[in-house]
């Protein structure tokens, strides 16, 4: 018998009668009431998310789950995926047809299958990423800054409720109101940390945040906050440059709290999808010699790096480095 004290849901000690009883009758309703609404919802996100695709909805489902890894078994992609055998055969025979996945005897347990995105795959699972965020992005445009706060609330709540909380769980969204006075004070609390930076980073990064605050198109500009677990972890910025084309890669940060869930290729990657969106022909940034982990996220994503030079910046003597990524071939 369960122990009502370590239930997500709280128990009602009055209730004996399961959920026929008068008392539950109301929250079932709204359940089941919600859950109509949502699957109504999202379908239409689903189908909206997928038009001008050839992808079917179990396609796009496979694509989705292989597109952060390089090899999942295929035994454990059915059950994450809650297919049967013949179905998700059937799917991943079709994906690999096109020459999306590919599958191959897994590297421990050679009787069993892996399943993995080809180059093509990738591509494919970031236009059905960058599909997605339009079409939900077209539905919470409708709504005021303060409604768009309180339903990410709501969400929160209602699958904490629900499930506890949530453990590992990494999300990207847009700011609201106070992220970026947490990006300021995170940079300057982590750089000053680890490698000893001075107040003039501080000052830089509240520059850049002030120059986006004060004016930028939502149509070539963006800031992304991670969040995992529902609390702010990382962040990244998405702006215009001098150069005609160019769009740069700015305050790239991954808190060190959140380190190992790859939020750093996440935040990096929605930063290029975004990029090559807006029509720009190449994305450019700035970086340190110093700051490693961030370089290798940077040559995963495929940016080249261009020109070095030596300065004294922040209180440090540092290696500047200057990275860039083609997005378009001149046209």
């Amino acid at each position: 018998m369960p122990d009502p004290t370590n239930s997500p849901i709280p128990a009602d000690s009055g209730d004996t009668a399961g959920a026929g009883s008068p008392s539950l009758r109301p929250t079932v309703n709204a359940v089941l009431e919600f859950n109509r609404f949502h699957s109504t919802l999202l379908g239409a996100l689903d189908q909206a998310g997928r038009r001008g695709t050839p992808y079917s909805p179990a396609e796009a489902r496979v694509l989705e789950e292989l597109k952060e890894a390089t090899a999942v078994p295929v035994a454990r992609l059915r059950e994450t995926l809650r297919m049967d055998r013949g179905q998700l055969s059937r799917v991943l025979a079709r994906l690999e047809e096109a020459g999306l996945v590919v599958r191959e005897p897994h590297p421990v347990d050679r009787r069993a299958q892996s399943a993995a995105l080809t180059d093509g795959g990738r591509e494919a699972a970031r236009l059905l990423d960058s599909r997605s965020y339009e079409a939900v992005g077209d539905v919470v445009n409708r709504l005021a800054e303060g409604q768009r706060y309180r339903l990410v609330e709501a969400l929160r709540t209602a699958r904490e409720t629900l499930t506890g909380p949530m453990v590992g769980v990494v999300t990207l969204r847009g700011p609201e109101p106070g992220d970026l006075g947490w990006v300021i004070e995170r940079n300057a609390a982590v750089y000053a940390a680890e490698f000893g930076w001075n107040g003039e980073y501080e000052a830089l990064v509240a520059r850049i945040v002030a120059d986006f605050a004060s004016g930028h198109d939502e149509r070539r500009e963006a800031l992304w906050i991670a969040e995992l677990d529902g609390r702010p972890a990382g962040c990244v910025f998405c702006v215009r440059d001098e150069a005609p084309g160019t769009a740069r890669l700015r305050l790239l940060l991954v808190d060190p709290r959140a380190r190992g869930h790859r939020i750093g290729q996440r935040l990096v990657r929605r930063c290029v999808e975004f990029a090559r969106t807006a029509g720009y022909r190449e994305l450019v940034l700035w970086t340190n010699d110093v700051l490693g982990a961030a370089r290798r996220i940077y040559q995963e994503a495929g940016f080249e790096l261009v020109a070095e030079r030596p300065h004294h910046s922040f209180g440090q003597d540092l290696v500047g480095q200057d990275w860039r990524l083609m997005l378009h071939e001149d046209r």
